[in-house]
């Protein structure tokens, strides 16, 4: 402790308190529950595999065959648009590019906005087409324009699998058509809704009913989602819909209530019906059981970590998601642990470099873990600046 002390003795007084938090691993009792995932409650009977989990701390509400490898049909559009988002974020991408159609992306089947060769589409329309019509030629089109093959997409879909520790998926293209060795489980496929989800700007795709391709074109083209529940339940925002013969009917979707996010994940449904009434009850499960307890907003500074050799001694850092905790609407009683966790910084230090992680603990077992990261850049300080530093603690000290 005493080397943390003398760097703290470098802070800014204004500083210091906040700093020191920063120092100290520090905990805190907040209502939490410790959720197991349901299995007193009728759920998805008809669903091969189904999962219902909130999107805030990734707590499982209920489960059936989560981790039985199915194939998913159009649902894999989850992880291209995830994969195209992560690119708009890196400013790899931006929504205005114009993507050319190449004569392969033009000749997918199945669900499609019927891409001519050569036609060039802005990505905002590209994705428009892969949220809302499920369009298979725009998917890989995009994954072309982002990787320069759809091969080379496909790498990319199993390396972000990989990220994300997940064991029952693989991808083989960037659409779900019929192929081989192009699989995924219901709990794989809530984790990477998850991870779309924190992409906000998503549901300006995923949550729209209707919408127009080249409106004012010769060959305008009607969009209608291919998820009616996004326009028959509350809150409904996403995500993405998948039907073969092989898949039958599947469903990632995604809803919203003040600031409890439900993700519920069904494959192998036998009808669309089914499909819908199935995931409805899943939905009024989770909102009528739980809530979710905000504690932190995506962004927000929670608190000033120490800079060493840095022009200022301290900078922000905010969690890369929403922190909250899940609570039971039958039970408020239960008490749990958010913790913050830090690490050295040394300057230079770049904005989104990653400072810690909060971590929210019930009966001894992490349920959440949330990356926190540096909220500006900090510039080493010149060697003149250190040297003045120096000699000022040593004038101090000899006070």
């Amino acid at each position: 402790m005493s080397l943390w002390m003398s760097k703290l003795q470098r802070i800014p007084k204004q500083f210091k308190l906040a700093a020191l938090t920063c120092l100290i691993s520090s905990a805190s009792m907040m209502p939490v529950l410790p959720v197991q995932a349901a299995t007193d409650v009728v759920l998805a009977q008809q669903a091969k595999a189904a999962i219902l989990m909130d999107a805030t701390t990734g707590s499982i509400l209920f489960a059936k065959n989560e981790h039985q490898r199915l194939p998913i049909a159009s649902v894999t559009k989850v992880m291209t648009m995830l994969l195209v988002f992560d690119a708009i974020d890196r400013g790899q991408l931006h929504l205005t590019d114009r993507i050319r159609t190449s004569d392969y992306a033009a000749s997918m089947g199945g669900s499609q906005i019927f891409l001519k060769p050569g036609e060039q589409m802005t990505l905002r329309d590209m994705l428009k087409g892969i949220a809302i019509s499920s369009a298979n030629d725009a998917a890989v089109a995009v994954g072309e324009h982002l990787a320069g093959s759809e091969e080379n997409f496909v790498r990319l879909m199993n390396a972000r699998v990989q990220s994300l520790h997940l064991k029952d998926t693989h991808f083989a293209n960037a659409n779900g058509l019929p192929v081989a060795n192009h699989y995924a489980s219901a709990y794989d496929l809530a984790i990477i809704s998850r991870e779309l989800m924190h992409h906000e700007q998503v549901t300006k795709f995923t949550g729209v009913y209707s919408d127009h391709l080249r409106e004012h074109s010769e060959n305008p083209f009607w969009l209608v989602n291919t998820n009616k529940l996004i326009r028959f339940y509350q809150g409904m925002d996403g995500i993405k819909t998948g039907y073969t013969a092989e898949a039958k009917y599947c469903l990632a979707a995604s809803a919203k209530r003040n600031q409890f996010r439900v993700i519920a994940v069904v494959l192998g449904e036998p009808t669309a019906p089914i499909r819908n009434a199935e995931v409805t009850g899943m939905m009024n499960y989770a909102f009528s059981h739980y809530d979710v307890k905000p504690i932190y907003g995506k962004g927000q500074v929670v608190a000033l970590a120490p800079v060493l050799r840095g022009q200022l001694q301290a900078v922000g850092v905010a969690p890369v998601s929403p922190v909250g905790i899940l609570v039971s609407k039958m039970d408020h009683s239960i008490t749990g642990t958010i913790k913050k966790e830090f690490v050295p910084l040394v300057a230079p230090v770049k904005k989104g470099q990653l400072a810690g992680t909060i971590k929210i603990i019930s009966n001894d077992k992490i349920v959440a873990s949330i990356p926190l990261v540096t909220v500006s850049e900090i510039e080493k300080v010149s060697f003149i600046e250190m040297l003045g530093r120096s000699m000022h603690s040593l004038f101090l000290l000899g006070r």
